[in-house]
């Protein structure tokens, strides 16, 4: 199994980047019902205001390859689409557990 973890910085004030984290989060959090290999997701939206991520995705899959079918699926580029006209910065790690 593939631990694979995103963080999201996004840009605008407080209130717009944080509309845009929810909406995102709904999206994301709908994926495991369309996206077969994504066994499951956690999304949560950053209630620190001293850090600069916004939004932190935890998925789990059965393999390294099924990241790229994810990252691929037109479901989930469809929820990425929410936050690309105000996505800053984004951070990955994926690991084997």
């Amino acid at each position: 199994m593939v631990k694979h973890i995103v963080m999201f910085k996004l840009s605008g004030d407080a209130d717009f980047r944080l509309c845009k984290a929810r909406s995102f989060k709904d999206a994301l959090e709908a994926l495991p019902r369309q996206i077969e290999c994504l066994n499951a997701i956690e999304v949560g939206i950053n209630q620190n205001p001293n850090e600069c991520w916004d939004v932190v995705l935890t998925a789990v899959l059965e393999s390294i390859d099924d990241v790229d079918v994810y990252a691929k699926h037109p479901a989930h580029v469809a929820a990425a689409s929410i936050i690309s006209n105000c996505k800053v910065d984004r951070a990955c790690v994926d690991y084997v557990i």
